[in-house]
């Protein structure tokens, strides 16, 4: 079973309980060696990283890294758009990045945001959830905090092509569950997915500006020749990402009403085939209430069994007729 299938098969809800406890605060620090980020105590650390911040950990960044209020909130808003803001004493980065999938959410597929915050020395990053801050294999060296921004930027890339590839596969699987549905509830999820392309588009939207405005911004943030070139390469992927997400959402959008025809067909096709059945009984029942009368009808004299088989034969030659007329005429 792949994981499509899965998540179509698994119960709205079920992974989650009714009322899930809230996601504690997290502090992480990592410190950069041998081209990629290690984890490190606080006092060494080069990244540091708030996940899911509370009351206590908004008002540590505002004091201890004279951090604006209003761009710390816009780092923790799924609504807020990229954008990059400079500071006296540091640089401050808002991208967007995919959300971590959740059974509740019924095949939305969100995304949230993320703020990077470059210090001279220090990088602060401050995610509202607590996805990891680095996953995979880096696909360049890290040997500096700029490199960990575009190493954050290029993963979030990467976390959307995945989205599309599981919008996709899924996409496909609702695609043959419509082919013989008769409810409404894989045509909602296929409005789901459309949905949730809008979200990403804006989103890659949103990275592509921000892009730009490190490209021109590269000599303040301390960018050299390589990290330029790398953050061209990002630029490109991402305009990729964003093309195909673009041709998902028009190919899903372009066929919905097609798919809500296909429910709609095979509903009237099912109750045709009852109506059909509903026939041929009541053809059946018929013949047995015309010899059920009391007047005066054939064979109602004879005492032998012949003419109870031979009623009961003529009833269901009339129900086995009208089911060969639906065959052969293909009703």
């Amino acid at each position: 079973m792949n994981a499509a299938t899965a998540m179509l098969d698994r119960p709205p809800g079920d992974a989650n309980p009714p009322f899930p406890e809230e996601v504690p605060a997290l502090r992480t620090f990592f410190r950069l060696a041998d081209g990629r980020p290690h984890a490190c105590e606080e006092q060494e650390a080069q990244i540091i990283a708030y996940n899911n911040p509370g009351p206590a950990e908004e008002a540590e960044l505002l004091a201890r890294f004279n951090i604006d209020s209003h761009t710390l909130q816009s780092s923790l808003d799924p609504e807020e758009i990229s954008r990059l803001e400079f500071e006296p004493d540091h640089a401050a980065v808002i991208f967007k990045r995919p959300k971590s999938y959740c059974a509740d959410d019924n095949f939305l597929l969100k995304v949230t945001s993320t703020g990077a915050f470059l210090y001279a020395d220090l990088l602060v990053v401050i995610m509202p959830d607590d996805a990891p801050l680095f996953e995979g294999r880096p696909p360049f060296p890290v040997q500096s905090l700029q490199d960990v921004i575009l190493r954050l930027l290029y993963q979030s890339i990467s976390h959307f092509e995945g989205h599309l590839k599981a919008i996709n596969m899924l996409s496909d699987s609702l695609e043959k569950r419509l082919a013989k549905s008769m409810e409404n509830k894989y045509l909602l999820n296929m409005f789901a997915l459309e949905k949730s392309l809008v979200y990403i588009l804006n989103s890659l939207s949103s990275n592509s500006t921000l892009c730009e405005k490190l490209r021109l911004s590269a000599s303040r943030l301390g960018f050299d020749g390589d990290q330029i070139g790398v953050l061209e390469d990002i630029s490109i992927e991402n305009k990729q990402c964003f093309r195909r997400a673009q041709i998902y959402s028009e190919v899903l959008g372009g066929l919905m009403d097609s798919r809500a025809s296909i429910v709609s067909n095979n509903l009237n096709h099912l109750i045709k085939k009852f109506t059909i059945i509903t026939i041929a009984i009541m053809l059946a029942n018929l013949i047995v209430s015309i010899f059920s009368m009391n007047v005066k009808i054939p064979w109602q004299e004879h005492e032998s069994l012949w003419p109870f088989f031979v009623i009961n034969v003529l009833a269901a030659g009339s129900a086995l007729a009208v089911l060969w007329l639906w065959r052969v005429r293909k009703w």
